[in-house]
């Protein structure tokens, strides 16, 4: 066990000795393991931070533990048939299904409504195209997590007397009011003038599409001024994880029965939840990395190719070495060992270098370009197992070559 120790250190320390008198050489040789392993990890933080970024954003807009009703919702899973025939099956959401939602399901901590709109917003000749106006309960802040920095939301008294209040967005607050507060301040609605009791907190913006360009009022409020005939949504929030998918089933159980849907009855109407968006979102990157990875793999295979080629010169300028060697009683196995160390040792130290790129980048460009993008210890594991797994393949046709040489033919050609 001691010499076989021995023989492993030696061996280190050889492959360790021969790379530093090469040093240019090397890292030339590595060139293609530390680009594939960087590519591979800058990759998956990529397709990693686009779903961390889609799901924060989501969380902003939907809140946890969240649900929604309404007539039609698109996953993206339904073909444009199937489309067509939920469209024409399915039924608008009304207020008293909102009412009885709200007053029977019991793992719901809040059940409320929302109509939207969109109205170009007009103001001592400063205009503002096409702003989202809607129309929610008073307790749309708890389900979907909302922060009011300034006043605050709506009263249920409020809802029931159709007040002229509003609550706005971070943009509108900008475009009106960008050195005062807004509270007290009035804007006008389709020629209805509101006045502002809050603003929401900041949330950005999903795939370009700014979240904070809009007004609340109360859902009465928003039924008069457009005058809407179609339905409502319905959304819905349970008090914690673990019950929220008991919350959905109890939501939906209700909605079916004052629907008056018996056993297999197809449902007519669409219910969407945080949850389920996540697991499109798994499906969607995985479909990218799919795609992707093995393309940014086929860089470290051609780096191996790189290190076969440059451990058959190797073996070449070391015919003397190995020569004598294997005349003082080295063995074939051992020969072969030592190179197969050695091309390992390279490539293992090429996943290094490259993982240390990896991580610069990933920071270089969130920090540049304000982006997420979070490196996981899969494609980790995953870049540094491959360039190793390729450092064994790479070395052993030359470490074979190596040791079957004849040591009087190699001492020969000294």
């Amino acid at each position: 066990m001691r010499q076989l120790y021995s023989f492993y250190t030696d061996a280190f320390w050889i492959a360790l000795k021969s790379i530093l008198e090469h040093k240019l050489r090397a890292f030339l040789t590595l060139i293609g393991i530390i680009i594939g392993v960087a590519a591979v990890v800058v990759v998956g933080a990529s397709i990693s931070g686009l779903k961390t970024y889609v799901m924060d954003q989501v969380s902003k807009v939907l809140g946890a533990n969240h649900f929604m009703m309404t007539r039609m919702a698109s996953t993206g899973r339904m073909s444009d048939e199937e489309y067509e025939r939920k469209n024409r099956l399915n039924k608008d959401v009304i207020w008293e299904e909102y009412l009885y939602i709200k007053a029977n399901c019991k793992l719901c901590s809040h059940v409320g409504a929302q109509m939207g709109a969109s109205a170009d917003l007009s103001e001592k000749g400063v205009e503002m195209p096409s702003t989202r106006i809607i129309g929610n309960t008073d307790n749309f802040p708890e389900i979907e997590d909302k922060t009011i920095i300034e006043g605050r939301y709506f009263t249920a008294d409020e809802i029931e007397r159709a007040a002229k209040v509003a609550v706005i967005g971070m943009d509108v607050k900008d475009k009106y009011f960008p050195n005062s507060s807004p509270l007290g301040q009035t804007i006008k609605i389709r020629g209805v003038p509101v006045t502002i009791i809050g603003m929401e907190d900041k949330r950005g913006s999903m795939f370009g599409d700014s979240q904070d360009r809009h007004v609340y009022i109360p859902i009465t409020l928003h039924n008069q001024i457009f005058a809407r005939t179609g339905g409502i949504q319905l959304h819905g929030k349970a008090a914690n994880k673990e019950i929220f998918q008991d919350a959905i089933e109890e939501a939906r159980l209700l909605m079916r029965n004052k629907r008056g849907l018996l056993g297999s009855e197809e449902e007519t109407f669409s219910l969407v939840n945080v949850d389920e968006f996540n697991s499109q979102m798994d499906q969607f990157t995985g479909a990218i990395a799919a795609v992707v990875v093995p393309i940014t793999l086929i860089i470290l295979v051609v780096g191996g190719i790189v290190v076969m080629n440059i451990m058959l010169v190797s073996v070449t300028e070391r015919t003397f070495e190995v020569g004598l060697r294997k005349a003082l009683g080295a063995t074939r196995k051992q020969i072969l060992l030592q190179f197969l160390i050695e091309s390992s040792l390279l490539c293992i130290v090429g996943g290094i270098i490259g993982l240390i790129l990896a991580v610069g980048v990933t920071q270089l460009v969130g920090t540049l370009l304000e982006i997420t993008m979070t490196i996981t210890l899969g494609y980790i594991i995953l870049s540094v197992g491959v360039s190793s797994i390729i450092g064994v393949v790479a070395g052993l046709y030359p470490a074979w070559k190596a040791a079957r040489l004849d040591p009087i033919v190699a001492l020969t050609k000294s």
